[in-house]
């Protein structure tokens, strides 16, 4: 059976209605242009990570029909025989324009540009919202604690409590890009490329006489990789009191303990007091691990309470984006050109009112790269310091381009003819991009709590074509 990501299959009714519909309207061949983005920033936060685009490039290289799938498609009794014909011989030969995976990205803008046939950049809809926004969700996710952990190291930890298999290998891959140093995920390990890390767990303890035995047969297995979880009885009378005298008989024998896991309890406090207790005895290169529900409230907590964790092992509430806000990214997929005629989305609600035609996203940098704004503007717009720009939900808010700033465009062409561009990045590639992203953002935007809003505005020319929209459609409406 092929990958579910690759299955043409992966993907909602009304596409396929409609591709149908389109071909029996004589539409199909239409060229159209699609935009996907997101309207409200993840977890109440300043920012998202950008993550999925490798996997979507390749689902859309990939992308068939096999004999399997058009016979189901044929006992629904809804599609004529010329349509399951179409679908036979479809392969997505599309343009695709988006950021670099681990770019920092914000609400309002267009994330992935589709352009092709009407009919093929209605086919992929689904699949591409599917597969960026739940790895954009869990790679901002990552971010969020990477950043709350200030320094320590994070492991991803959640494959247990993941949305199902593919949803935890997903979940590795993109929490790694947010800045997770690995995984326990050894499947993930295996298809990403990631370092996979472990401990053991409670039953480990629980199946020998008593802890230090427990204790001692790991560290006899494994000498050079030992992290010993210390909470399974009493954290402080015995769980850090026998790992100490185990890391003796290691080092007795020209080996180092690794670390110790704290599973339970008072991080802060536990944590401080291993510390002591582990320096005390001549251990201070040993490593505290905590886990347990963790997310990047309780580890902001666990630090400024004077915790002394080195890494944080994060599974549930990283995997399923579990916190306020989370749950879900809201990305949507729109129709903003056909026949090179720009169009959009006009409702009652404003915030809803989509951006018309072919478009740039340039970020706004000021005095050693600092990101200062994000414009959207029209293909052909070349806008620069001192320009009038406008808020895209709230048009009568407007401001100026400062006069110094320097505009580099943020996406590029990835996949031309169905065809990916250029060469594959590296996973540690992306981290680095998250990573030295945040670092330029304007002071606020990360907090985790009521963040400073990073500006997205766009431009005179975008401003005036959608206004001029505006009116006309709503006289199509009637």
């Amino acid at each position: 059976m092929m990958p579910l990501s690759r299955s043409f299959l992966l993907t909602d009714l009304y596409e396929f209605t409609m591709a149908a519909g389109y071909l029996e309207e004589g539409l199909g061949e239409r060229p159209a242009v699609f935009d996907l983005f997101f309207r409200v920033n993840p977890f109440e936060g300043g920012y998202a990570v950008f993550a999925g685009l490798a996997p979507a490039l390749e689902a859309l290289e990939h992308l068939r029909f096999d004999p399997g799938e058009l016979a189901y498609l044929d006992g629904l009794g809804l599609f004529r025989p010329r349509f399951l014909d179409f679908l036979r011989a479809f392969r997505f030969r599309g343009r695709v324009t988006a950021p670099p995976e681990g770019t920092l990205v914000f609400a309002n803008e267009p994330l992935v540009t589709v352009e092709g046939t009407l009919v093929e950049a209605q086919l992929v809809e689904t699949m591409l919202l599917t597969i960026l926004n739940f790895q954009t969700l869990v790679a901002t996710k990552a971010a969020r604690i990477c950043h709350a952990a200030a320094g320590a190291e994070v492991m991803e930890f959640g494959l247990r409590r993941a949305q199902g298999p593919d949803g935890g290998v997903s979940a590795a891959r993109a929490a790694c890009i947010g800045g997770c140093s690995g995984t326990s995920n050894v499947l993930a390990g295996r298809v990403h490329g990631l370092p996979v890390k472990g401990t053991h767990a409670h039953s480990w303890v629980q199946a020998f006489p008593d802890e230090l035995s427990a204790f001692r047969a790991y560290a006899e297995v494994f000498p050079d990789s030992t992290t010993l979880l210390v909470d399974t009885y009493d954290t402080l009378g015995s769980g850090v009191p026998n790992a100490i005298l185990v890391a003796g008989e290691l080092r007795r024998r020209n080996h180092e303990l690794r670390g110790i896991r704290i599973d339970s309890g008072d991080l802060a406090y536990l944590s401080r007091q291993a510390r002591r207790m582990l320096d005390e005895a001549g251990f201070g290169g040993v490593k505290i691990v905590a886990s347990n529900e963790l997310d990047e409230h309780v580890i902001e907590s666990v630090r400024h309470e004077g915790g002394r964790v080195d890494v944080y092992g994060v599974g549930t509430r990283l995997v399923t984006c579990a916190g306020g806000g989370g749950g879900a990214l809201g990305g949507v997929y729109k129709l903003v050109e056909i026949d090179g005629r720009p169009t959009l989305k006009v409702t009652g609600d404003a915030a809803k009112t989509t951006l018309p035609g072919r478009k740039r996203v340039l970020r706004a940098l000021g005095p050693g790269g600092a990101f200062l704004q994000d414009v959207v503007c029209l293909l052909e717009e070349r806008p620069g310091g001192g320009d009038t720009v406008y808020d895209p939900v709230n048009p009568l808010q407007h401001a100026l381009l400062p006069q110094d700033a320097r505009l580099v465009d943020l996406r590029g062409v990835v996949m031309e003819e169905g065809r990916r561009l250029g060469e594959r990045e590296s996973l540690a590639a992306m981290t680095g991009r998250c990573r030295e992203g945040l670092a330029r953002l304007p002071e606020g935007c990360a907090r985790l709590i009521n963040p400073h809003r990073y500006k997205v505005s766009i431009s005179g020319g975008l401003d005036g074509s959608r206004n001029r929209l505006i009116g006309t459609d709503t006289r199509r409406g009637g």
